[in-house]
């Protein structure tokens, strides 16, 4: 077992990320964690990430944990609130937005590559 304080995460940049704040809670360099990592993302107002992971093989998993986020892939785009969670599949696109007046936070889920 390796417990994670929030108070002893950094801060990092995501690229092609803006207005928001991303902190990695558990990873390889973190905890050990050798088939997947989880990160923290807090979203301003505006906040969001451009166009990606259109050529990422990696699933991804949202979880909002409070606020909300606006998911858009090329042909949907879905709202995501409190408690609600997303799956992205291997290579599927996305963009993120918090539309609203309200910061947002999220947990991030992605696999590690084989």
């Amino acid at each position: 077992m390796k417990k994670v304080q929030l108070s002893d995460v950094k801060a990092y940049e995501a690229p092609g990320h803006f207005g928001m704040t991303a902190m990695r809670l558990i990873g390889k360099e973190e905890t050990g964690a050798q088939k997947f990592w989880m990160g923290l993302s807090h979203f301003l107002p505006g906040g969001g990430a451009g166009w990606g992971y259109e050529d990422n093989p990696l699933e991804k998993v949202y979880f909002v944990l409070k606020g909300e986020i606006t998911v858009k892939s090329k042909t949907e785009e879905i709202v995501l609130g409190k408690w609600d969670s997303l799956f992205l599949g291997p290579n599927e696109g996305r963009e993120i937005i918090n539309k609203t007046n309200k910061p947002a936070s999220m947990l991030v889920v992605i696999n590690y590559p084989d």
